[in-house]
Formats: structure tokens, C-alpha cells, sequence
């Protein structure tokens, strides 16, 4: 998972500094991107990559140019060449929106779904050479699985699928996700974690005081210190393949879209589309409960006051997933787990991002003027609950730990998941 993510993150930082986003001279390189566009169009893929290339050298900031060649890199399966440069423009049309530059922008979400699509491409061809001629060297076999592992996480589509499972019959005594000898060192396999609801991992949240609030917003004050008693965290939102458990062990009506969301690409994607009281619901039968606002902010900003989960750093598309447009039939949200620098002091996974979180209490703007300094537990009634985090859509304002949110806990919506907590 952490080398996905460093695949997936790594030429973000690329050109940061050396790559001017003023507007070049509109002569410069032109020619050249223009034609290889036509040619891309034609589908005449090398032709296009070799022109594309003579003009992004001439105007190597022009964020449409770099687009353009990631998908004739893509037409000639040429994963790495396409993974740079859809990786290059998403990070200049970024820099391109903060600055104001005049550029054509991008759809985001068709780029992110390209570019999980070459990675998953990119490590599976690379599983495949590694099994390659016989009987491989057991390093290999160890790539290999890593590999593997790192495309299934991304999320198979129907041809993909069909080559990871005769790789996986290659290698010798292939561990099942299911099976036993795909036990983890703490004794869990990696996909029971993210599909056994009973199962999850949960990280303990010892007694304390906190800094809980902010001075950024109205409803976020005052700053205070708050005591909570011991609570345990799930490590990890609910996916849609834990809910799908719910849903058949329990005869629950599955959320709208469901059809749309328990496919096998996105078992370990949150679940989303969920109310507040399937949310509880959900964590009663699992033997545990919705936190409370006071535990969510503990646990996704510990006791240092940060700004977010991993610190005071803004957010980058390697802490966490927000900014997107479109919900894309759910492949606006990643896999569960993928951002290692986003964790929360206590090594919870994305409490900024992804999907925004359902959490016990009700929601009163003023709350915090009047709350008790020592395990609050929200207010007694009310007519919208609180939801925490963020989520894929949002920008970087909402990713702020003590960012507070209110819903209809009736409502749901593409971006409303929810994790669960529990008293030792």
C-alpha cells in the first residue's frame, strides 16, 4: 500500500520549483502540440507521443499538453510514460487554479480514474515479468506479490482482474486474501481487516485532555481543554464489503446506489450514501457505537492541537483525497488506508478526506460555549447531527480536524460514510 501511494504521489513534487506556470509565449511549442493532438485523435499514438514530447520540451508547463501524451503513452501501454505525465497535470492544473493562470482545466476525476487505471496496469505488467520464464528467484516472487497486492488495491477492471488471477496462480503457494496463510503479523489478514466487520483494527485513544475547537470559525469556539476517559478508534472507515456483511446478516435495505457501490473494485472504498441511524445501526451490531464529536477530534488531531491529522502541513493529494467533481459511480473515493502521511497521531487513516463521518452527537452552533469539559456528549436534542473530516469533494478548509459540519441525519448523501468507536 505505502509503495502505491508513493507511485501514485511521486511526481507531484516534480517541476515544483524549475516549472515556471506563466503563461508562455503562444507560439512556443505549438506547433507540435497541435499536432500531436490530431494525431492522438487518430489514434495514431506513436506519432503522437513523439510530437507531443518535441512541444512539452519547448513548453513543459502547458498542463492540456501533458494530458494529452499521458494518453498516448496509455494507447501504446506504455504505463510509466502515462503515469508522469497525468501525474504532471494534475499538479499544474492545481498550481494553475491557486495562481490564476489561464489555463484549460482539467476533469480531475477523469485523470485520477486514468491514472489508478496505468498504475494498476503498470504493476501488474511488472508481476508479469517477474513470473516471467520459469521458475522465479524468490525475490522476485516477493516483488511479485507486492505488486499484485498494490494493483488489487487500486481496483481491478474486468480485463485486469482476468490477468491478476493467472499471475497469482504462478506464483508458488499464492497466499488467498482469504486464506490462513495470508495472515498478517498481527495475526489478521489484510483483507479481513477491510471486509470482516468484527474484525477491524482499532487504535486505543488513552485518557486525557486535548485541545478540542479553534478560532477559525464561530461554531468551532472557544479553544479549551477537554478530559475524555480511554476510548479504541477503528483504524479505518467502514468499506463497502463490511457493509455488504451487515446487509446480508441482517436483511437491512441496503443504501441507494448500492448496485452501483458493492462491485469488486470498491469493496475496500468507503460505503457511503449512509443516514445517521444506519450508521448506528451499523455499529451496534458490530458490538461497538458512533463516537462523539469530542472522541473524533482527539482522535483525529491528538493532544497537540495541529490542524490536521498529520500536522499543520496543508493538505496534498498525499494526505489525504478531496478536491474532486464528479462521484464517477464511486470511484471518486480511494481504497481505504492509502495515505501513510495522512494518519492521525494515533495512526488512524483518513480522518481528513474521503468521505465526511458520522459521529453521535446532535449538532447546536453554540455548543461549545456551554459543553461540559469533561467527556461531552453533545447536545440532548436537535435537528441536524455533526459529521467530521471532510470528504472527496470538499477542498481544504473542511480536511481541518476541528472543522464541524451539521447534516439531516436522515439524509443520504455521496460523501456521508462513517466509522465506529468503542469503550474499552
Amino acid at each position: 500500500m505505502k509503495r502505491t501511494l508513493g507511485v501514485l504521489g511521486f511526481v507531484l513534487c516534480l517541476n515544483m520549483t524549475t516549472h515556471s506556470m506563466a503563461a508562455p509565449a503562444a507560439d512556443v511549442g505549438a506547433q507540435d502540440l497541435v499536432k500531436g493532438e490530431n494525431l492522438l485523435k487518430n489514434k495514431l499514438y506513436g506519432e503522437a507521443r513523439a510530437a507531443l514530447e518535441a512541444g512539452i520540451t519547448k513548453n513543459p508547463s502547458n498542463v492540456q499538453a501533458h494530458f494529452n501524451l499521458a494518453e498516448a503513452c496509455r494507447g501504446l501501454a506504455a504505463w510509466d510514460c502515462a503515469e508522469e505525465h497525468y501525474e504532471t497535470a494534475l499538479h499544474l492544473d492545481a498550481k494553475s487554479r491557486i495562481t490564476g493562470t489561464r489555463e484549460a482545466r482539467l476533469s480531475k476525476m477523469k485523470v485520477w480514474q486514468s491514472l489508478e487505471e496505468v498504475t494498476a496496469w503498470r504493476l501488474l505488467e511488472n508481476a508479469k515479468g517477474l513470473l516471467a520464464g520459469g521458475q522465479a528467484q524468490p525475490d522476485k516472487i516477493k516483488q511479485a506479490e507486492e505488486d499484485l497486492d498494490g494493483a488489487h488495491e487500486l481496483g481491478l477492471n474486468t480485463e485486469q482482474l482476468a490477468l491478476y488471477q493467472q499471475l497469482q496462480a504462478k506464483i508458488p503457494r499464492r497466499r488467498s486474501p482469504t486464506s490462513p496463510d495470508s495472515l498478517r503479523a498481527d495475526g489478521l489478514a489484510e483483507e479481513t481487516l477491510q471486509t470482516d466487520p468484527h474484525k477491524v483494527p482499532m487504535a486505543l485513544v488513552p485518557a486525557g485532555e486535548f485541545t478540542m475547537g479553534s478560532t477559525l470559525r464561530a461554531d468551532e469556539k472557544p479553544v479549551r481543554r477537554v478530559y475524555l476517559n480511554a476510548f479504541s478508534m477503528d483504524m479505518y472507515a467502514v468499506t463497502v464489503g463490511q457493509y455488504a456483511k451487515y446487509v446480508e446478516a441482517t436483511g437491512m435495505e441496503a443504501p441507494p446506489e448500492w448496485e452501483t457501490m458493492n462491485q469488486p473494485q470498491h469493496q475496500k472504498r468507503p460505503v457511503v450514501n449512509i443516514s445517521w441511524s444506519d450508521a448506528a445501526s451499523y455499529c451496534k451490531w458490530a458490538g461497538k457505537r458512533l463516537p462523539t464529536e469530542a472522541e473524533w477530534e482527539k482522535a483525529a488531531r491528538g493532544t497537540d492541537g495541529r490542524l490536521y491529522p498529520w500536522g499543520n502541513e496543508a493538505p496534498t493529494r498525499l494526505h489525504a483525497n478531496f478536491g474532486k467533481k464528479e462521484w464517477a459511480n464511486h470511484m471518486a473515493l480511494v481504497p481505504v488506508g492509502m495515505f501513510e502521511l495522512g494518519k492521525s497521531p494515533y495512526g488512524i487513516h483518513d480522518m481528513a478526506g474521503n468521505v465526511w463521518e458520522w459521529v453521535n452527537d446532535w449538532y447546536d452552533h453554540d455548543y461549545y460555549k456551554k459543553s461540559p469539559t469533561k467527556n461531552p456528549q453533545g447536545p440532548t436534542t436537535g435537528k441536524s447531527k455533526v459529521v467530521r473530516g471532510g470528504n472527496w469533494l470538499y477542498l481544504q478548509e473542511s480536511l481541518r480536524a476541528s472543522f464541524r459540519f451539521n447534516a439531516d441525519p436522515a439524509g443520504r448523501q455521496f460523501g456521508y460514510g462513517f466509522r465506529c468507536a468503542k469503550t474499552p
